[in-house]
């Protein structure tokens, strides 16, 4: 018994060792499977000279057996503007790249773009071919690229107007000198790296008109998915105490931390910063902040900001036909009143303080918040909020409202947090039709013109 035991014991053995000392074949089979797991690579605008970011895709063999690739060639070899990495490897030609059997390679790819005469963004293709057992697939690579003005650290020593031919890519920072004026022309395109700080000690002149084409950007320089709607990926603009006579119009200021910084009050009888038919969306921190200063808005939408208008230690604010809103989304969540004021600072300073607000709103969405409006007073000077036709959610008990809508939804045309798709028009049926105080306010912030009697918010329904 003991001896059958022993040879079985044996047998077993010695199959084990020859099953383990079998080498897997590879397939040499037309058909064998192998698919990739993209068949485009596109990258969507890469600014000269800088670069991409880099993406990648995996070859699959999808056989019991090993695959042998006799080759992966980027078809513009080395000319081309895409680098691409097989499994490690850094070339424009690989050989002989064995698969294990239900395995799988990376492939990555990245693209830098040299400058040309182009002003309008160009298309760039090339495809890298990977050759198997006599076939041939191919994964096709395109990229925009786009020229641009690149500015790394740069002053403004002198009056200086942008042209809006190129786009303007900031790198480290800005910087306008006091005294002295940067105008930009309308549609002009300006992107900031990360880090990038837009510092106006002087005087910023950003005056667009309402089509798509003539509008002023301000917003990230990564434009790749993922991370072009990133909340902090640039600082933002900020009016230091020596600027003076700025205006933004058909402007918009998207993706930074803290959009619009105005510190301190003007030194002559005209607002620090007069803004108007502007959007200001998705800072990580404040959308319009101002610290002792003063600041006239009209139809300006500030949407989606973790702080979207902060007032803190004083000064004097007109807001007109404005919408304050914020909704939790992908990126941000709503957790802070849209609209806070108090009368100290950080520094506990503290500043006599008037703000007026007229044709406004001031929503969010149900959950953390209940009060939108935060008014914080804990000062003996002179604190003076007014509220007329505006619509807002929550109580602000100290504060005076003449004509107001309380709690009601303002019916938004589009509000679909998941996809990140937020659409601030009116419906037909909203209270704010119809509800707004006429005033010298003639058109909206697409640029129409308001009914005799005016909606409250920054948009103008119509049909």
């Amino acid at each position: 018994m003991k001896t059958r035991n022993l040879i079985f014991l044996l047998i077993t053995a010695v199959a084990v060792f020859f099953v383990a000392c079998k080498k897997t074949t590879f397939t040499d089979s037309p058909d064998a499977l192998l698919f990739t797991s993209i068949d485009t690579i596109h990258f969507d605008t890469v600014f000269t000279s800088v670069g991409s970011i880099t993406q990648s895709f995996k070859i699959f063999n999808a056989n019991d057996q090993k695959l042998r690739i006799s080759n992966i060639e980027l078809a513009g070899g080395g000319s081309s503007v895409f680098k691409i990495n097989v499994d490690g490897a850094t070339g424009t030609s690989f050989n002989n790249i064995e698969i294990p059997p239900n395995d799988s390679i990376y492939v990555f790819v990245a693209a830098t773009i040299n400058p040309n005469n182009n002003t309008n963004p160009f298309l760039i293709q090339d495809s890298i071919k990977i050759e198997y057992n006599t076939n041939e697939t191919f994964v096709q690579l395109d990229a925009y690229g786009q020229n641009a003005n690149f500015l790394n650290n740069a002053r403004v020593t002198k009056d200086t107007t942008w042209s809006n031919a190129l786009p303007f890519v900031i790198l480290g920072g800005l910087t306008v000198q006091e005294g002295k004026t940067l105008t930009i022309e309308k549609g002009t395109k300006i992107y900031s790296h990360a880090g990038a700080t837009i510092t106006v000690n002087g005087t910023l002149k950003a005056v667009g008109e309402k089509y798509d084409s003539t509008k002023i950007i301000f917003r990230n320089d990564r434009l790749d998915d993922y991370y072009k709607d990133l909340p902090a990926s640039w600082n933002g603009i900020l009016f230091t105490e020596n600027s003076i006579n700025n205006e933004l119009a058909f402007a918009s200021v998207l993706n930074a931390t803290n959009a619009i910084v105005v510190r301190n009050p003007s030194f002559n009888s005209n607002p620090k910063l007069k803004i108007e038919e502007s959007i200001i969306d998705n800072a990580s921190g404040a959308g319009l902040y101002g610290i002792y200063s003063s600041i006239d808005a009209t139809n300006c939408l500030v949407s989606n900001c973790t702080d979207n208008v902060k007032i803190v230690a004083g000064g004097d604010y007109n807001f007109n036909h404005c919408t304050v809103a914020s909704y939790s989304n992908n990126f941000l969540t709503h957790n802070s009143p849209v609209l806070l004021i108090t009368d100290v600072d950080d520094n506990n300073q503290s500043f006599p303080l008037t703000a007026n607000f007229i044709n406004s709103i001031f929503y969010g969405d149900d959950g953390l918040v209940t009060d939108e409006i935060s008014l914080q007073q804990t000062g003996n000077n002179t604190f003076n909020i007014n509220f007329e036709n505006v619509l807002y959610k929550g109580n602000a008990s100290n504060a005076n409202f003449i004509n107001s809508i309380q709690d009601q939804d303002p019916l938004f045309t589009t509000i679909d947090a998941f996809n990140n798709i937020f659409d601030f028009h009116l419906q037909d049926i909203s209270p704010c039709v119809n509800t707004g105080k006429s005033t010298a306010v003639s058109i909206d912030l697409d640029g129409n013109e308001r009914d005799e009697i005016p909606d409250i918010g920054c948009y103008e329904y119509k049909p």
